[in-house]
């Protein structure tokens, strides 16, 4: 097996200086850990599902009167500010972490105090948030205060990150790893795109690059990709689109780590929980502060460049992939569904999909299962 060794030293100053300071601050993030926004306005921030008792302790002395959380326009018309369309802050005259989960995170919640603009400072935080997948809520406290040995970041760095990622992919290891129904598969492994998470794109055959190749973009979807789950029917895709191009010439499915359509896999199963109290798919993701998707596949046109593929077969329904591809440079020549069954547990998310968010499905088309 022959391995690719193409990585980016971290010690090179061409890495970038940002770059290694928002990676830092993601792992803080998601350890639960405050870091400092630099900016016209430097802020202190840590993610409101971080904070418990024993944190609002340690940083009501910092807060003074003018802590606030700043949520998402979703979230916040969520709680009772129908025509939000921006970010904003509610002040926190007390860090109270139940009052904090009550605004940020359950549905029965409403706006108890003004709404202010958000701050430069306040969208990078909401923005390493999103890059860190954790619930986009933000516990911020003005100044540069901060418990020693915080990290610090640029709110410049935030903004720049995720294009540095998709331009700084990079082949990192490949070998054939033959599939039910698609014997001849290789495994490319790439390093980037959505933070520092590994993404796969599984060569199907062997595709002829000077003709438009088959491609699937399939966002990894853990409850039904490995356990079946019947509330979607993302695993019937990945598996049907691979046995199809096995047999129609080849192709490629890019496995991209986009849990819960960019949310992540914790938010995915809150939003779950939500479901089953009677929200639709995109309805649960609002109320918890989402916007429709916060997918990015620049970073998808950059592998399958990197393998040789100018010309696209996509097989989705999902057209914002089509046109994402076309944005990066690739020619998007046609389109195909992918199929899937449709169940009494998924026919309100399929329903959804198509009705809101305008995927390619006819749901009389195909033929529900009670299985």
């Amino acid at each position: 097996m022959s391995v690719t060794m193409k990585s980016r030293s971290t010690l090179d100053p061409a890495a970038g200086r940002d770059q290694i300071d928002v990676e830092r601050a993601l792992a803080e993030i998601r350890a639960g850990r405050p870091v400092v926004v630099r900016g016209r306005e430097s802020v202190l921030v840590l993610s409101a599902e971080a904070l418990d008792e024993t944190n609002a302790a340690l940083l009501a002395p910092l807060a003074g009167t003018g802590a606030r959380l700043v949520l998402p326009a979703p979230r916040l018309r969520r709680l009772g500010v129908p025509e939000r369309t921006e970010p904003g802050a509610v002040a926190l005259p007390l860090l109270d972490p139940a009052r904090i989960e009550t605004l940020a995170l359950r549905l029965d919640g409403r706006i108890d105090a003004p709404v202010a603009p958000a701050s430069p400072g306040d969208e990078a935080a909401l923005a390493l948030m999103a890059l860190a997948q954790v619930l986009p809520a933000v516990l911020a406290i003005p100044g540069e205060a901060a418990p020693p040995g915080t990290l610090s970041v640029a709110a410049e760095a935030v903004a720049r990150y995720p294009g540095r990622q998709a331009a700084g992919l990079r082949e990192v290891s490949r070998a054939p790893v033959p599939l039910a129904g698609a014997p001849d598969s290789q495994f490319v492994v790439f390093r980037g795109g959505e933070g520092l998470r590994d993404q796969v794109a599984v060569v199907i055959g062997k595709p002829d690059l000077s003709e438009p190749v088959a491609v699937r973009l399939h966002s990894a979807c853990l409850t039904g990709d490995l356990f079946g789950s019947l509330k979607c029917d993302c695993g019937d895709q990945l598996r049907g689109t691979a046995g199809w191009m096995a047999q129609h010439g080849g192709g490629i499915v890019l496995y991209l780590d986009q849990e819960g359509r960019g949310n992540g896999l914790a938010n995915k199963i809150r939003a779950y929980d939500l479901q089953a109290r009677g929200l639709d798919t995109y309805e649960a993701d609002e109320a918890l502060g989402f916007g429709l998707d916060q997918r990015r596949f620049d970073f998808a046109a950059a592998m399958l460049t990197a393998l040789g593929v100018s010309r696209v077969r996509l097989v989705s329904n999902n057209p914002e992939k089509a046109a994402s591809l076309e944005a990066a440079g690739l020619t998007v020549v046609e389109t195909q569904r992918a199929l899937g069954r449709v169940t009494p547990e998924n026919i309100r998310y399929l329903t959804a999909k198509r009705d809101r968010a305008g995927h390619a499905l006819d749901l009389d088309a195909f033929v529900c299962s009670e299985a």
